[in-house]
């Protein structure tokens, strides 16, 4: 039953974070989540086939049913409505990752009052491991995840920052799927560390 607890704190940590992006965006004066009824936590608005069924299943079975991870349909924003649309950008997407590093500590510290010995710190556990992953691995730069729009943010308005730009949009899908394939393993002691520091293990 474990496994079934860790799809579900997956798939509502994901919805979470894609609303956290709508609501950012909204604030920010574009409403294209709202009017497209993404600003919703009914997970059946989010769910995308590849990232939050095959992926899963897939690391699930190739770990052993020791690992598993995926994400949500991305929450669409439009920047021509907003006032500074790469900051603006930035913005929407750092609150994704955000969110989940909220929920984390908040969970962190129901199980430092809990302790680790109460018989549902395992559950809390889950859920703290699960989002601080969401968190990091969304705050990679490279297209289409989050990270990559922060780090377009607050780079400089330069000629080399569009080119920059530019060619990671057009290979931001390729150096995933090789990120996934050959370098995810080397966020997991920062996941790690993160969980550490928030539970105090």
């Amino acid at each position: 039953m474990i496994e079934v607890f860790q799809i579900i704190v997956l798939i509502f940590s994901a919805v979470i974070h894609e609303v956290s992006h709508g609501f950012v965006a909204e604030k920010l004066g574009d409403p294209t989540a709202r009017l497209a009824g993404r600003l919703t936590l009914n997970p059946f608005k989010h769910l995308e086939f590849f990232g939050s069924f095959i992926l899963p299943l897939s690391l699930y079975l190739l770990s052993g049913g020791k690992f598993i991870f995926g994400w949500a349909k991305p929450v669409p924003y439009n920047p021509s409505n907003l006032k500074h649309p790469l900051r603006g950008g930035a913005l929407i997407a750092l609150a994704g990752p955000l969110s989940n590093f909220f929920i984390a500590i908040f969970f962190g510290i129901i199980l430092n009052i809990i302790g680790l010995n109460s018989p549902i710190s395992a559950l809390f556990l889950i859920i703290v491991y699960i989002n601080i992953l969401l968190g990091v691995f969304n705050l990679i730069p490279i297209p289409p995840l989050d990270g990559s729009k922060v780090l377009f943010g607050i780079l400089p308005n330069k000629k080399w920052t569009y080119k920059l730009m530019i060619t990671l949009e057009v290979y931001g899908m390729i150096l995933l799927i090789l990120f996934l394939f050959f370098g995810f393993r080397l966020i997991i002691p920062v996941v790690q560390f993160l969980v550490n520091l928030i539970v105090k293990i």
